[in-house]
C-alpha cells in the first residue's frame, strides 16, 4: 500500500483543528491528504466581534469548505462547549454557568445547548466532564465537574449526557479513568496521581461506570499518570487503564478517543516512533490533534500520520487493532447526524438566556 494511503487511513482515526475563519493552504493540505474524520472548533474559527449572521455565515462557509477538501459528506463537527470558561462561540450563544451551578437543571441545560450546536452544524460536544471535583487545587477541572462526590457527578454527568442525546447530539465522557484530583494541569505538563485501583473503583470511576451503563458512546482519555496502575505510561497509552479496566472490567464498547495530542503531556511522547502504534494497542481508536496549543502547524499532525503509516508497513501495529477501531468510528459515524448551519430565532435564544441566569442562583 502506497504511502499516500497509508497517511489517508490514518485519517479516519484523526479529529483535526482549523487554523482560522478561513481554511489556510496548510488546512487544504491536511484535508485533503489525510481526509480526517471530524474536526474540533475553537475560538479562532469565529469571526468574533461581528454581528451575528455575518460570523454565522462566515462558519457555515468555512463547514462547507471543509467537507469539500476532505472529500466526506459525513464528519464529527465537534466542539469543547461545557459552559463556564469552555465556550468557543461568540455571543449570542448563550453562556450557560460551569457545570457545578447547573445542578437539577443539568439535563434542561443540556438540550438547550444541543439545540444551540446544532445551528453551527456541531453534532459532537466533549462533554460531560465525568470527573469529580475532589482536589479543592485542581487547576484544570474544578467547577467543570458536576459535582465534589462521585453521588453528585453522576447524576448532574448523566443527566446531562441524556439531554445532549435526546436533541441529537453525541456526548463524550471525560477524562478517564479521573482528572478531578490532580493538582497540575496536562495542557501544561504530566500530572500523577498516587490512586490504587481500589481507590478508582470506589471514587473516581463511579461517574464513568454511570455513563457507560446509559450508553454514552465516546470515552475521552486522560493525559494523567498512575504510577500504581500503570507505573510507565500515561492513561493514554496504557493497556491496564484503557482494554483491562474500560473495556474488560467496565464494559464499555464504544469509541475510545485520545485527550489533544497536543498537551504538553503527552506531545514530546507522540514525536517518538511507535507511540501511536502504543495508543492504539492500548485501545484508542480516534485521535485529536488541535493545533490549538503548542503550535498551528500540521507538521506535527503529519509525523504522527507517518508514525502511524509506518508502524502498520513494520508490523509494529496490527491490522486487526486498526480495523476494529475503524468499525467503531465507523458505525458510530453511520448513525450521527449531519446538521445544517442556521439562525437561530431571537425567542430560542432569549429563553436560553433566561435559564442561564436561573443556574446561577
Amino acid at each position: 500500500m502506497s504511502i499516500s494511503r497509508q497517511l489517508e487511513r490514518f485519517g479516519h482515526h484523526l479529529i483535526i483543528g482549523i487554523s482560522g475563519t478561513t481554511l489556510s493552504d496548510e488546512d487544504k493540505r491536511v484535508l485533503s491528504e489525510l481526509q480526517p474524520i471530524g474536526v474540533i472548533f475553537f475560538a479562532k474559527n469565529f469571526l468574533d466581534g461581528t454581528p451575528y449572521e455575518v460570523w454565522l455565515e462566515n462558519f457555515k462557509d468555512l463547514n462547507d469548505q471543509i467537507r469539500e477538501y476532505a472529500k466526506r459528506d459525513s464528519m464529527f463537527m465537534t466542539l469543547d462547549h461545557e459552559g463556564g470558561r469552555v465556550v468557543r462561540t461568540p455571543l449570542p450563544i448563550t453562556r450557560f454557568p460551569h457545570a457545578l451551578l447547573l445542578r437539577s437543571r443539568s439535563r434542561e441545560v443540556a438540550k438547550a445547548t444541543a439545540r444551540e450546536l446544532k445551528s453551527l452544524g456541531i453534532n459532537l460536544s466533549w462533554a460531560p466532564v465525568a470527573d469529580i471535583f475532589s482536589h479543592p487545587q485542581n487547576p484544570v477541572i474544578g467547577p467543570r465537574a458536576f459535582g465534589n462526590t462521585p453521588e453528585a457527578a453522576v447524576i448532574g454527568a448523566s443527566e446531562y449526557f441524556l439531554g445532549l442525546q435526546e436533541s441529537g447530539i453525541l456526548g463524550c465522557a471525560k477524562h478517564f479513568p479521573g482528572h478531578g484530583d490532580t493538582s497540575k494541569d496536562s495542557h501544561i505538563e504530566l500530572p500523577t496521581l498516587n490512586l490504587t485501583l481500589e481507590d478508582l473503583r470506589n471514587r473516581e470511576l463511579i461517574p464513568f461506570q454511570a455513563l457507560i451503563k446509559a450508553q454514552i458512546p465516546l470515552m475521552m482519555t486522560a493525559h494523567i499518570l498512575f504510577p500504581q496502575i500503570d507505573a510507565k505510561l500515561p492513561a493514554t497509552l496504557s493497556q491496564t487503564i484503557l482494554k483491562n479496566i474500560l473495556r474488560d472490567e467496565l464494559g464499555f464498547e464504544g469509541v475510545v478517543v485520545s485527550d489533544d495530542l497536543d498537551m504538553k503531556a503527552v506531545s514530546d511522547m507522540f514525536m517518538n516512533s511507535g507511540t501511536v502504534a502504543q495508543a492504539f494497542q492500548a485501545g484508542c481508536d480516534l485521535f485529536i490533534v488541535s493545533r490549538n496549543i503548542n503550535s498551528s502547524s500540521i507538521e506535527r499532525t503529519y509525523k504522527i500520520a507517518e508514525d502511524f503509516a509506518d508502524s502498520l508497513n513494520k508490523g509494529n501495529l496490527d491490522e486487526s487493532v486498526v480495523s476494529a477501531a475503524r468499525d467503531r468510528i465507523e458505525k458510530l459515524l453511520a448513525v450521527t447526524p449531519q446538521y445544517i448551519v442556521h439562525p437561530l430565532d431571537k425567542n430560542t435564544l432569549l429563553q436560553h438566556g433566561e435559564l442561564a441566569i436561573a443556574c446561577a442562583f
